[in-house]
């Protein structure tokens, strides 16, 4: 009786732990899920919040404004000494800098490139510019001695990247250093070398100053135009493997705008703007507008390159020096050119 007794006591503990067990592991399985999933939600970080359009709007404003306040100081001061003087650490503070800004691209890149000789290169030549412009040379400011001094500057400039990479031991690229050093001249001081002479256009006296104001306006209101515009209604992309925002709206909006303040400018200082007619006016509104967007399509093909989405952080919200040039390098020789050969 007792030895019966105790099997059926053993069968019963036997079915109260096997009952026991899954009820077991099905509570583990009901809590434990919400308890992981709770703390992965925990730790795991917020993506960072982008600005809105109009935060981003009132950023380049801000910057906008305070560029402008600059240059038009610099222009319109009254001291003819204190504006050459402030206009000559302008111009070689932003050759200086877009430079280095494009030698960094560059350098992103992974390519070969003698950094500190273009960027000695780059001030020697804003400097020996002015210097030429001005008369401080003898040369009077004559547009054929600056072109004779450019032109020479330029030859012993390749001569010298090419005894660099003679007495360079670690580059073996040299066909690309010296490309990539000359390129980065090219493409900011000796562009922007142009400002410089319409500011001191021979013959106009101060008027230079104010084609100077005038092409900057023109062409910057071009980028606002562009910018406005296309945020608004864009939505036929031009060259998205390039920039994905540009719009042919935003290059409509840009022609549109620069026409206008071109045209409004021409009427309000046409005692100051010799040569300066209304159909003069139009046409470098449009000229100017176009070729500003063009500037700004080839920045940004060198920035998608580096893979960089602006040149620098210099700017709140615009971003670094090349950010801010990238439109004007192309219309200085432009303005330059159309006031030599058919304004004046």
């Amino acid at each position: 009786m007792r030895a019966v007794w105790n099997g059926k006591a053993n069968e019963r503990q036997r079915k109260r732990v096997e009952f026991s067990r899954p009820a077991a592991r099905n509570w583990k399985l009901a809590f434990s899920p919400p308890a992981v999933s709770f703390w992965r939600m925990s730790v795991t970080p917020a993506a960072p919040s982008q600005p809105s359009k109009a935060i981003i709007f009132l950023r380049r404003l801000s910057s906008t404004l305070v560029l402008w306040a600059v240059i038009i100081g610099a222009l319109f001061s009254g001291h003819r000494l204190l504006s050459d003087s402030v206009f000559l650490l302008i111009i070689v503070f932003l050759a200086g800098f877009g430079l280095a800004e494009f030698y960094g691209l560059v350098a992103k890149r992974e390519l070969a490139c003698f950094r500190w000789c273009g960027l000695t290169g780059g001030v020697l030549l804003m400097v020996g510019t002015f210097l030429n412009v001005t008369g401080r040379l003898g040369t009077h400011g004559d547009p054929g001695h600056v072109n004779d001094f450019e032109t020479s500057f330029l030859i012993l400039f390749v001569l010298g990247l090419c005894v660099r990479q003679f007495v360079s031991r670690r580059n073996a690229h040299g066909l690309l250093a010296i490309s990539t050093t000359l390129f980065g001249l090219m493409y900011v001081p000796w562009l922007l070398n142009f400002i410089q002479k319409i500011n001191f256009f021979p013959g106009i006296g101060d008027h230079g100053k104010y084609y100077v104001l005038y092409f900057m306006l023109v062409t910057k209101l071009s980028d606002t135009g562009a910018y406005a515009v296309g945020s608004l209604i864009g939505k036929h992309k031009m060259i998205p493997r390039i920039s994905p925002g540009k719009t042919w709206e935003g290059f409509g909006g840009a022609i549109v705008v620069s026409t206008a303040a071109s045209v409004a400018f021409a009427h309000c200082f046409a005692g100051q703007m010799p040569g300066m007619t209304l159909l003069h006016a139009v046409v470098l509104g449009v000229l100017l507008s176009s070729t500003a967007v063009i500037g700004d399509l080839i920045e940004s093909l060198f920035k998608r390159e580096a893979g960089v989405k602006d040149s620098g952080r210099l700017f709140p919200g615009i971003g670094g020096i090349l950010d801010l040039l990238d439109s004007l390098l192309f219309n200085a020789p432009i303005m330059y050119l159309y006031l030599r050969y058919v304004l004046t």
